[in-house]
């Protein structure tokens, strides 16, 4: 049988999930190009016996709460809670990195951020004339999720100082109540984001929630990179400064612990009522969506992860004080060697320039053409390097000039290199 593309559901054919299958491929057919494409955590940190030692822990741990032989297989090897095995251990962790203080029954242990994601959407936008605001560039991931999900976004572009601009979204959310839609949510990145690498200030949080709140707007907030900053506590979470319940928290143990347990989360604190008068958490509804797609998030994964969380005290920032230095380290390189290969002069004639995050994994270049998939295929093809193109992070359009580089999961001297190759791609082609 052949099955006709058109009758098929019609995110199959966007342009987006093509341009991120594309980025994929074109990866594994340069294995020796320097690759500034992909966002994972570098590997130097990981060591394989280091699985077995975390479950270890974790199985020590369930020893001390009382269970007994039988119940430890039963934890393990059975289908768990929907909502997951590990909630008690992540509201210890948000307790001590974020100062949130969380209760593990608002918490729902996800299969990766993405689950949490399309659960999160799911629930929150109900009918047709639900619009879910996006800042612009943004993840492809949750663009995709709403593209899934036959949910229709609004970009709003990032203000000067980083993160969608408060007045932007006021905008946006009238806009979108004058042509009949309901805007139902706001989804930010505040630290630095994928994939501008940009973070909000303090009073653009303020600003922000305020905002939301006037326009009664939901901030769906993911923190996938937040760990990394160089000053913990220098900018709260939106979802620290929450006093009204309007957040719900995204989070992910890819970056933070390793992205092969494959085990995200959310905080969805917010009450619902139901019209014959009870009254549930946002999570508890989540679970239920989540009961018909993954049923419940593997134990293995939770156990190794809950491990790991317990040998470093439910302490994941001091855990990550070395992938911290080396991210830090990376982003420094990377921006002194664009500014050794492209000084002042050099960047005024070949029109090239690019933003400074402060940490993360991310940066974005402005070059003088189209930085396309034809072109990242041809740097990798002739230089040796691979880069992200931008525009498909931007919604409606954008970016064409624009490429991300991100410095996560390459070493130093890899870093340099990468550099002098992609400089010299970019002065050919200027």
């Amino acid at each position: 049988m052949i099955l006709d593309l058109a009758e098929l559901h019609a995110s199959l054919s966007d342009p987006l999930l093509d341009a991120m299958t594309f980025l994929n491929e074109v990866t594994t057919r340069y294995p020796d190009a320097v690759s500034f494409a992909p966002g994972r955590p570098y590997e130097g940190f990981f060591e394989p016996e280091d699985v077995p030692r975390y479950l270890d822990a974790y199985l020590a741990h369930l020893a001390e709460r009382g269970l007994d032989r039988d119940a430890v297989r039963t934890t393990l090897f059975q289908y768990g809670p929907t909502k997951g095995i590990i909630a008690d251990l992540v509201a210890r962790t948000l307790a001590n990195d974020e100062g949130l203080t969380a209760a593990p029954e608002a918490l729902v242990l996800t299969v990766g951020a993405q689950e949490g994601m399309l659960l999160t959407l799911r629930a929150l936008c109900a009918g047709p004339e639900d619009v879910l605001l996006v800042s612009s560039p943004c993840y492809v991931g949750v663009t995709g999720a709403a593209r899934l999900l036959g949910i229709a976004t609004r970009p709003v572009p990032e203000g000067p100082d980083g993160g969608p601009d408060p007045e932007a979204v006021r905008a946006a959310a009238r806009a979108v109540r004058a042509e009949g839609g309901r805007p139902r949510a706001l989804y930010v990145v505040p630290d630095f984001a994928n994939p501008s690498g940009t973070s909000m200030p303090l009073r653009a949080r303020t600003r922000l929630l305020e905002t939301a709140g006037a326009e009664g707007l939901l901030v769906i907030e993911d923190n996938p990179y937040g760990f990394f900053a160089r000053t913990p506590g220098e900018r709260p979470t939106l979802k620290a400064l929450d006093r009204e319940q309007q957040v719900v928290y995204l989070g992910s143990f890819a970056k933070t612990c390793f992205p092969g347990a494959r085990l995200g989360y959310v905080l969805a604190d917010q009450e619902v009522s139901a019209p014959c008068g009870r009254t549930s958490l946002l999570a508890d509804e989540l679970a239920k969506l989540k009961s018909m797609t993954t049923v419940n998030t593997p134990a293995l994964s939770q156990a190794v992860i809950g491990g790991m969380l317990l040998t470093h005290d439910c302490r994941l920032r001091a855990a990550n004080a070395r992938a911290t230095a080396h991210y830090a380290a990376g982003m420094d390189t990377l921006l002194r060697e664009l500014e050794r290969h492209f000084p002042a002069s050099g960047q005024r004639s070949l029109g090239v320039s690019w933003n400074r995050p402060e940490g993360g994994f991310f940066a974005v270049l402005t070059v003088p053409f189209v930085a396309d998939e034809e072109a990242m295929e041809r740097c990798a093809r002739e230089y040796g390097v691979l880069w992200t193109p931008m525009a498909p992070f931007y919604p409606a359009g954008g970016g064409e000039r624009r490429l991300r580089l991100s410095v996560s999961s390459v070493t130093q001297d890899q870093i340099i290199d990468g550099v002098a190759k992609l400089a010299a791609f970019i002065t050919a082609r200027a």
